[in-house]
């Protein structure tokens, strides 16, 4: 290792978990003679960041490209960001050990609104002035992208550039403009005007802020697109997984191989963000998802395969997927994973396929306890569809299983809380009869219940979220619904579900009060244990924002909206009849198997739902 290094060795025997931060794992990438290089930072600690797929894929895609290294850098833990700032270390990258403020580059992923401050913390610790008008011409690009991108707003004065949308190829033309403009000679104003007109690149400083709305959109200045389209990747077996991903030294979250196997969803669930924004579906074929699933194992070790996507077993390939996995993999002791499941036989049967005999855990998620609360939030499952798929799995020799469900939708009533508890006493007692009485000890059914969160970009971007009061009774009356035993019962907390609501549905407002929250302490509040509600409480009266209105104030639908030039492809008057179907109880087809929907995504992005048996929606 070069750089820093000689500055990190001597904090590793004061800090908890060093491997976090020293560098070679297997399959890292070292190209010292690059003249271009980029940081890709995920905000959180190595363990979480190591499993993020869009991180492995842009590192793998700039290690590529002549003359530039792709370097990785995570948010310390509180233990060594005091070490680094007491020995006055800067955030270095793992790879060359050199300050993250000298590379070219520095991308950020932003996964949820939590992460934000430890955004914060990360410019911070590197050095690079926090806001974006304070950076001069010798300071790193900073450009934020994945899904809190689509509502960049609360973030804007942090950020350069946001990437909005799929990065598989916008990330090389990035590289290329910042290239050209360093060619060329041209100053940071200069540079971030030609990255403007990047499709898929939105740059605040060029968009005047909303002053008379909170809700309003910023206007775009001359030379920028009034509209920011999302950038889509039309070929999923155009890329590649990553043929040889890094190999941590220690355990870290979701610690396999994975490989994505489709991008996209149309079941068209209502409240789900990534389900609209990621349209339309793009299927990658059996043959590539069979040569790098098998390629990663190889080259990694990995004893585990997840197949991963929003809607795995609806690839219109994954029987024979699975059929040719198991065939190859046959005595590898590799274990297969299918992160999600359809609430019917066939998820069933593919769980059965991938299992070799081995009955680990099921998942499922009927979201709501009432057909009625079903049909609002368009999740086309049936209490008889799961009753029966749960009577198939146990007496098919499963015996955990894992139910979600979310609180606080749109039109819901105790009753359809209460509905809650009994669907999963019929579950729990369907499983019952279907195992064997000498194996009930070994029966688990987990039930997690997450508030729902009013998000950007789907049709219920519009409604209110609950106040904390109200969430704190509904989830009482979910505690008084369940069965007594047999099951183990898990909640989102209220106050975290709050603030992230709040975030989620701001403009540049925010970044005062994110900054106030960080500078007050704030860092890691995904973290239960790192949250406080008072110190969010106090960064929002401090920047003079009352955050019950801003999450509990239904917006007009019309109206502009802090996230208005931030285009998916999906209509806001798709959204709109979407809302509308919803508040009428009227369930919507499923496009990729029942005809176009109008939702606007194939037209408006040039790119049909792709399936990779060469059918198309």
């Amino acid at each position: 290792m070069t750089g820093g290094w000689e500055r990190v060795e001597p904090l590793l025997s004061h800090v908890e978990r060093p491997a976090r931060y020293i560098d070679s794992e297997f399959g890292a990438v070292h190209r010292d003679d690059a003249s271009y290089r980029v940081a890709l930072l995920y905000p959180d600690t190595y363990e979480l960041g190591m499993a993020n797929q869009a991180i492995a894929i842009l590192y793998d895609r700039l290690n590529a490209v002549d003359d530039v290294a792709a370097e990785r850098a995570f948010v310390p833990a509180a233990d060594m960001a005091a070490a680094l700032r007491q020995s006055g270390t800067p955030l270095l990258t793992l790879e060359s050990a050199l300050p993250v403020s000298s590379c070219d580059l520095f991308g950020i992923t932003l996964p949820y609104e939590l992460t934000c401050t430890n955004v914060l913390e990360a410019l911070d610790l590197a050095g690079i002035p926090l806001h974006a008008a304070d950076r001069a011409d010798a300071d790193p690009l900073v450009i934020g992208g994945g899904p809190c991108a689509f509502d960049p707003e609360p973030l804007a004065e942090f950020f350069d550039a946001f990437l909005i949308g799929e990065g598989e190829e916008a990330v090389l033309d990035i590289v290329a403009s910042h290239r050209a403009s360093k060619a060329e000679g041209l100053d940071r104003a200069g540079t971030l005007l030609a990255l403007a007109v990047v499709p898929g690149v939105y740059v605040p400083s060029l968009y005047e802020p909303a002053t008379d709305s909170s809700f309003a959109r910023p206007r775009a200045g001359t030379g920028v697109p009034p509209i920011v389209l999302k950038r889509v990747l039309r070929d999923l077996d155009a890329v590649r997984s990553p043929a040889s991903p890094i190999v941590p030294f220690m355990d870290v979250v979701h610690d396999r191989a994975t490989v994505e196997v489709l991008r996209g969803c149309t079941r068209g669930c209502r409240f789900c963000q990534a389900g609209m924004v990621y349209r339309p579906v793009r299927e990658r074929s059996a043959d590539s998802i069979v040569r790098d699933a098998l390629g990663q194992l190889r080259c990694t070790g990995h004893e585990e395969l997840s197949l991963t996507s929003l809607s795995t077993t609806d690839h219109s390939q994954i029987e024979e997927v699975l059929r040719r996995l198991g065939s190859a993999l046959r005595g590898r002791a590799v274990t297969i994973g299918l992160p999600s499941l359809r609430v019917d036989a066939f998820g069933v049967a593919m769980a059965r396929l991938v299992g070799e005999g081995a009955r680990g855990g099921l998942t499922f998620a009927p979201e709501a306890g009432t057909q009625r609360m079903r049909d609002v939030v368009n999740k086309n499952v049936t209490e008889d569809d799961l009753v029966a798929t749960v009577r198939t799995a146990f007496e098919g020799g499963w015996r955990r299983l894992k139910l979600y469900f979310m609180l606080g939708l749109p039109t819901e009533t105790d009753d359809d809380i209460r509905g809650i508890g009994t669907l999963v006493e019929k579950v729990l007692a369907v499983a019952r009869e279907a195992t064997p009485p000498a194996q009930r000890g070994g029966m688990r059914i987990a039930v997690s219940v997450s508030t729902f969160v009013p998000k950007a970009h789907t049709p219920f971007q519009w409604e209110p979220q609950l106040t904390l009061d109200e969430v704190r009774h509904r989830q009482q009356v979910l505690r008084e619904s369940m069965p007594r035993k047999g099951v183990e019962l898990h909640w989102h907390d209220a106050e975290v579900s709050f603030v992230e609501g709040a975030l989620a549905r701001g403009g540049r407002e925010l970044s005062p009060v994110i900054e106030h929250a960080w500078r007050a302490g704030g860092g890691f509040d995904a973290w239960t244990e790192r949250f406080s509600l008072r110190r969010w409480l106090e960064a929002f009266e401090a920047a003079g924002i009352d955050p019950v209105a801003l999450g509990s104030s239904p917006r007009v639908v019309g109206a502009p909206l802090p996230w208005s030039h931030i285009s998916t492809g999906v209509s806001e008057d798709y959204l709109a009849l979407e809302r509308e179907r919803a508040l009428a109880g009227t369930p919507t087809t499923d496009c990729t198997f029942d005809g176009c929907t109008d939702c606007g995504a194939c037209p408006e992005l040039g790119v049909d739902v792709i399936l990779a048996g060469g059918s198309r929606g």
